[in-house]
Order: C-alpha cells, then sequence, then structure tokens
C-alpha cells in the first residue's frame, strides 16, 4: 500500500512541474500565433481582387 502512495505522489509533483512549465511557457509568449501572419501575405492579392461593400461606394 505504501508504494501507491509513493507513485501518487510522484505524479501529483510531476503534474505540478509540467503545469508550472505550461504557464510559464504561456506568460512568455510561447503559444502567440506565429503563422498567421506569414500566411496572411499570400492571400493579401485575393482581398485586394474582392474589395468589400464599402470600399466599391467610394
Amino acid at each position: 500500500m505504501s508504494v501507491i502512495y509513493l507513485l501518487i505522489s510522484i505524479s501529483i509533483a510531476v503534474a505540478a512541474v509540467f503545469l508550472y512549465i505550461f504557464i510559464r511557457a504561456v506568460k512568455s509568449g510561447q503559444f502567440d500565433d506565429d503563422y498567421t501572419p506569414s500566411v496572411r501575405m499570400l492571400f493579401d492579392d485575393e482581398l485586394k481582387k474582392n474589395p468589400s461593400k464599402s470600399e466599391k461606394q467610394n
């Protein structure tokens, strides 16, 4: 039975470490969207070919 308590305490400690690392990565901007700005330039031509209604009225 003591082995179960040991494994549970180790698993909680490992989970806490991973939670700390995850929160630290989120706060440092690790998961900011870097993909969309690089792809947006590929679709700029399509946006210019199809102007919105407000641009047509000008």
